[in-house]
């Protein structure tokens, strides 16, 4: 592979439902090309593009993998992409990367939620798209039937190369004179068709259908003669967080949008060259870091393959060896010529699964696995609970929580374990008690005495303590001990062990003893008019309630509505989220939304998405709470 100027440079994202052929079509291309001289098949493991060892096993994409075929002088740079949803990150990283997407379409399936999921993601980050009707060998095939349905589905911007009349309406209505001309009647010329065309298709105002058996080469070429022609080259303006810049001549400018953890080479950073030239070496400005790094070894990657890289042009994608303080999402720049672009943009994990180390003294190897996988795969969170002591794995599904900790134990030999996630409960009082805390021990030399009287009631703040006493009864010294003895009690009430809040501790009187009393008395003191306190003043349970929003076709929210009460949820009300869309609000209690993503998922055909956040803490029923206090207790026991 060689370096290309930025005019015969394209950049397209392969999206598309699992299945649709997306890796078969680029191992056509490589065929057609020369590259290979037999094609691989996704069932035999053995495609250019899925290369990784899991991808093998498991017979599908996982991971953003980048297959340049050079073509009648130009660099076509495939972003090939999984089709499983659970990796939408890949998917928004290789739409960062590309200037169009092509959407594959089963001819036999038609229309499926993939093909939804891929609209809607090129429609969000305003990417250019192209569909491509794949497998149009395969048996009962009717080709019209699945472009009516395309048009139908996705309005009048999708139109077939070859239907003259339609394409000039729609290339019309990109430009005022060529409306004036087409009105007029007059005909455009090849080269205003072809502009016009390319303009439309640019703005995502044409939505060109093209065909091919991947299978058997047949117009794969027509294809990329089709991406050559109406798909542009990379230019124009780029946002940064302050302004824009264009591609082209200037001080250096790159943009990471993907990393990947190689088992054997170490880390590799995949760039797209926005300004300048990149090459070895050089040294260049983390923005994000705030660092400067040498480049070390630079390479073009099919696949698994490294190609030489002397020079990378703008608009050339590039993968980087070894950077030290660099992550996906940076921007690599000339110190003296700052600019920093925006953040690739994650959906937030919707699934939450506590795990932990199958070994003992195995976290510090799982969190380093941990921290290696997310340089790769930002799309996922990993978090300790510092109320229910569980680590806590964030994705978007169960297939993204199986293939990390595959790839925990695989790559980095630590093995987990999942286990029930545990809400973090708390405990609060509703009514009020006024108690004495007295704490008296002689051990044959200076001795401990401390005494406190406390009313306890509930409050609006999570802790309130207030200091009433009055004549010296407590010298003053020790109040900050009282203080601090209610304070560590808060963190394990006594229902379930969980933290209080919204407790007021008033100390109004107490006693002290000259010689036997000192700090540590009176902290003593403190913790057992608490512990003495709460019991006498109605304790009671509480659970996390949250928000949650959840965006449906209008077909699903009938079913949506009806499950959220039988997860004790209430319904706040129903928005419009675009066409055929709605949003419904909810507040339901946590505990009801562990398994939601999957769920929602079955209930929708994975059409629905939903965001969740902490509102408020509520009671928890009394038949529930009852059961969760003789569960404390058992685990209390088993210790």
């Amino acid at each position: 592979m060689k370096g290309y100027n930025t005019s015969n440079i394209r950049n397209v994202a392969l999206l598309g439902h699992g299945g649709t052929g997306k890796t078969t079509f680029l191992e056509s291309c490589l065929k057609e090309t020369g590259v290979i001289s037999r094609m691989g098949k996704v069932e035999d493991g053995n495609t250019v593009s899925d290369f990784d060892k899991m991808e093998i096993e498991k017979g599908y994409s996982i991971s953003l993998s980048i297959v340049p075929v050079e073509y009648n002088k130009t660099k076509i740079n495939f972003l090939d992409t999984p089709g499983v949803f659970d990796f939408v990150g890949e998917v928004n990283s290789a739409l960062k990367a590309a200037e169009a997407a092509a959407i594959f379409v089963d001819a036999s399936s038609g229309i499926q939620v993939g093909t939804e999921k891929a609209w809607a993601s090129c429609q969000k980050f305003s990417v250019p798209r192209f569909f491509v009707i794949n497998k149009t060998d395969k048996e009962n095939v009717n080709l019209d039937e699945v472009i009516q349905a395309l048009k139908d589905k996705f309005g009048p911007s999708v139109v077939t190369l070859d239907d003259k009349d339609a394409l000039n309406e729609v290339i019309a209505e990109t430009d005022e004179a060529l409306m004036e001309k087409y009105f007029e009647g007059e005909e455009f010329t090849d080269e205003e068709f072809n502009t016009g065309l390319m303009n439309g298709i640019a703005s995502g105002d044409i939505c060109p259908v093209m065909c091919c058996s991947a299978i058997k080469s047949e117009g794969t070429k027509e294809v990329m003669d089709n991406i050559l022609k109406y798909v542009a080259a990379p230019g124009g303006e780029v946002k940064t967080e302050d302004g824009t810049i264009a591609y082209g001549d200037g001080p250096v400018c790159a943009y990471v949008f993907k990393t990947i953890a190689d088992p054997f080479l170490g880390k590799i950073s995949l760039a797209k060259v926005i300004r300048g030239k990149l090459t070895p070496a050089m040294m260049i400005y983390n923005v994000n870091a705030e660092k400067e790094e040498k480049l070390g070894s630079m390479f073009f990657l099919r696949g698994k393959t490294q190609g030489e890289a002397p020079q990378v042009n703008p608009g050339d994608i590039v993968a980087l060896g070894k950077l030290q303080v660099t992550q996906t999402g940076d921007t690599l720049c000339d110190k003296a010529n700052q600019v920093k672009l925006p953040k690739i943009e994650y959906p937030q994990p919707t699934l939450f699964t506590a795990i932990e180390p199958k070994a003992k003294g195995d976290d510090a190897k799982v969190a380093a696995g941990i921290a290696k996988m997310k340089e790769e795969d930002p799309s996922f969170s990993f978090e300790r609970n510092v109320e229910t002591r569980q680590s806590l794995l964030g994705t978007q599904g169960d297939l993204q929580t199986g293939i990390l900790l595959a790839k925990l134990k695989d790559r980095y030999g630590a093995g987990v374990e999942v286990v029930p996630q545990k809400v973090a409960y708390r405990e609060t009082i509703k009514g009020n008690s006024d108690v004495q805390g007295k704490h008296k021990k002689q051990t044959g030399g200076s001795g401990q005495y401390g005494d406190t009287y406390i009313r306890f009631s509930p409050s609006q703040e999570e802790f309130e303590f207030v200091d009433s006493t009055v004549g010296g009864c407590i010298p003053k010294q020790f109040i900050p001990a009282v203080e601090k003895g209610l304070r560590e009690c808060m963190e394990k009430g006594p229902l379930a062990g969980c933290k209080c809040q919204n407790i007021k501790a008033d100390l109004y009187y107490g006693s002290y003893h000259a010689v036997d009393s000192d700090e540590m008395s009176f902290k003593i003191a403190a913790s057992l008019a608490f512990k003495k306190g709460i019991v006498e003043a109605k304790p009671c349970l509480l659970e996390p309630i949250m928000h949650v929003e959840i965006t449906v076709p209008q077909d699903y929210t009938g079913a949506i509505m009806g499950d959220l009460p039988t997860r004790r949820g209430i319904v706040l009300g129903m928005d419009p989220a675009g066409p055929g869309l709605q949003t419904l609000k909810a507040d339901v209690p946590q505990v009801e939304m562990f398994n939601y993503a999957n769920d929602l998922r079955s209930m929708t055909q994975a059409r629905g998405s939903f965001t969740m956040a902490f509102d408020r803490y509520e009671e928890v029923p009394s038949m529930l709470a009852q059961k969760i206090i003789e569960a404390h207790k058992a685990e209390e026991e088993n210790k």
